[in-house]
Formats: C-alpha cells, sequence, structure tokens
C-alpha cells in the first residue's frame, strides 16, 4: 500500500500572528497531515515597492484591485518566526519545509537544514532559481500551474543539470479557488511518464473530491492549505480547507490508498470460499444409466460444486455409466 505524501500548506492563514500559525501547526498535526509548509519571502525579496500599473493585480482574481507590495506585506511570513516554527512542528512529529522564493531565502532555509524544497506554480520559469535551489540536494516538489509543457521540461532539467534527480511534479490549476472542470488530472498521469518523475497535486478547488481522484489516479503528494477558521479571513482564506475537513480528506485518502493495494490476481481464502457461488453443470432431470447427456438435462446453473461450464459442449452427448439423479453435480465419474 503506497502512502501519499499530504503537506498542509499554512501560507498567508495566520495573519501576521505567531500564536495563530503555532496554533494552525497543531491542528495539522491533529488532521494527520505528514507535513506543514510555510512560505520564505518578504515583500522585498518578492517584488517592489511600486505604485505604477504593472504592480496592480488586475488578472481576474481574489486579489483583484490590490498592489502587489501592499498584498504580500500582509501574506508574507516572518522570517523571525521560521525557526520557532519548525521547532513546533518537529516536535509534534512533523515535516516541516518551505517554498524560498529568491536565493536569500533557500539560503536562510539551507541554514535551517529544510529537508525538502517547493517551487511555486508562478516560480516555475525562474530557472535560476530552481537552479539554485535543486543545487542544495535536497527533494524538489515544483507546481506547474502556470506553465507549458516546454517550461515543465526546462524547469526539470534545471533540477537534473545540477544533479538533483528527486522530482515531483504537482499538476495545479493557477485559481483561487480552482474548479473542479479545471482539474485536469489525467495530465498528472501524463506527467509521470512524461518527464520520468513523481507527480502529484497542489488542489486549490473546494472540499476534496479532486485530491481523493489524484490519489486513486497515483498522486504521491497532496498539498491543500489549511486555515485554522475561515473567519479570521485573510489573502487565502476563501481556498483553504478548515482542520476538521482537512482530517476528514486525511481519512479518506487513506482509504483510498488501501483500495488501490497493489496488482495481485491471487485469490483470497475468502474469494475461494465464494467461487461455491459460482456457475457450474448440474444435472437438471433425472438421467438413467446409458441415456445420453444432453441440453435438457445438463446445465450451467450456481452453485459451483460441477464440472466448470467451460466444459459443457464436450459433456453434451456422452453416455450416462450410472443412473444420475436430478441436482447432482456433473463430474468425470459419471459418464463417457
Amino acid at each position: 500500500m503506497k502512502n501519499t505524501f499530504i503537506i498542509a500548506e499554512l501560507s498567508a492563514n495566520h495573519n501576521q500572528d505567531i500564536n495563530i500559525a503555532l496554533k494552525t501547526i497543531k491542528a495539522i498535526k491533529e488532521a494527520g497531515a505528514d507535513a506543514a509548509k510555510i512560505q520564505t519571502y518578504t515583500p522585498d525579496t518578492i517584488t517592489i515597492d511600486c505604485k505604477n500599473e504593472y504592480f496592480q493585480i488586475k488578472q481576474g482574481t481574489i486579489w483583484d484591485g490590490q498592489n502587489l507590495y501592499e498584498l504580500y506585506k500582509k501574506a508574507y511570513t516572518p522570517w523571525e518566526w521560521h525557526e520557532e516554527l519548525r521547532d513546533y512542528a518537529e516536535s509534534l512529529g512533523l515535516v516541516f519545509f518551505s517554498t524560498p522564493f529568491d536565493f536569500t531565502a533557500a539560503d536562510l532555509l539551507e541554514k535551517m537544514n529544510c529537508p525538502i524544497y517547493k517551487i511555486a506554480s508562478f516560480e516555475i520559469t525562474d530557472i535560476p532559481l530552481i537552479e539554485y535551489t535543486a543545487s542544495k540536494g535536497k527533494p524538489m516538489i515544483i507546481s506547474t500551474g502556470i506553465a507549458e509543457k516546454s517550461e515543465i521540461f526546462e524547469a526539470v532539467e534545471a533540477c537534473r543539470k545540477v544533479g538533483n534527480n528527486d522530482i515531483t511534479l504537482l499538476k495545479c490549476t493557477s485559481s483561487y479557488p480552482a474548479t473542479i472542470e479545471q482539474a485536469n488530472l489525467m495530465t498528472m498521469v501524463d506527467m509521470r511518464q512524461t518527464f520520468g518523475v513523481k507527480v502529484g497535486l497542489s488542489d486549490h478547488t473546494i472540499g476534496f473530491e479532486v485530491s481523493l481522484a489524484a490519489v486513486a489516479l497515483g498522486a504521491e503528494v497532496i498539498e491543500k492549505h489549511i486555515i485554522i477558521d475561515k473567519s479570521i479571513g485573510g489573502p487565502d482564506a476563501s481556498f483553504s480547507m478548515e482542520p476538521e475537513d482537512f482530517k476528514e480528506m486525511v481519512r479518506l485518502i487513506r482509504n483510498v490508498e488501501k483500495s488501490t493495494g497493489i496488482v495481485s490476481y491471487d485469490l483470497t481464502e475468502k474469494d475461494k470460499k465464494n467461487r461455491e457461488f459460482a456457475r457450474s453443470l448440474f444435472v437438471v432431470k433425472d438421467i438413467r444409466k446409458g441415456e445420453k447427456l444432453t441440453a435438457e438435462n445438463v446445465r450451467s446453473i450456481r452453485p459451483g460444486y460441477g464440472l466448470a461450464p467451460k466444459y459443457y459442449y464436450q459433456v453434451l452427448g456422452k453416455i450416462a455409466i450410472k443412473d444420475i439423479e436430478k441436482g447432482t453435480p456433473l463430474s468425470l465419474g459419471l459418464f463417457e
């Protein structure tokens, strides 16, 4: 049975309050996730403080009308929190890692012994950042939300160029929230073969149906935003999942894993016992010694104690060597 790596993304769902961040990490553990993930940037490492039209959000998102710098000032996770959040998460048995958005973020995380690096969808075209981060030699998880196929190739090759082959691509729809119809999970399946990597899903839909479907299709990683309570609001609140729903998603994912199992054609003891309900050849009308077996006195019926139905045409026309009572399973010792 596989074990899907389930990541709870904290993102901006702390509202600049470290106590909310710590409570959310505790909720992540209680929900059954494997990892807590944050994002490592400041407004100045991800953009510049500029008010001209290029820095106004107008892409049809939930953040439209805001200035990039002001949005990231509300959303970023203060770097001075990082070690405390990591220590708390690891004390609970969670894997704790982050998404670096520039070289200085990658350096900070490397000093913290970050065990995994995530590249966000909007950074997938930043090949120098991917190369630099991949050169740390840690597993790389890359979201593909805004990338064309050729750009995904470039990102994968950037990792391999620096000797890093531990790559997981996440199918991601960069809409917040995304609709179920946008998921196109068969793309995730294709990415495994096309790029020769592990695959998973970064799920921005409301609910967990898409995540469950992804696991059934072979996702090895599921990433989902979590928020302690949607009522606290924040930039990512609308497409984040509250702890009880996250817990239910984890429970269902683990059940889906059990159902997918392994490739096996072996029968369990229960299966073998149930073969008694299969069809087989029975005498359905009394047959006297010397009479022929015919379609009138031999049929394929349940239960399965007689000869297999595949012998039906071979036994027709055979001669009974003894009287055979109706309801007798047909066997080789009854005819010649």
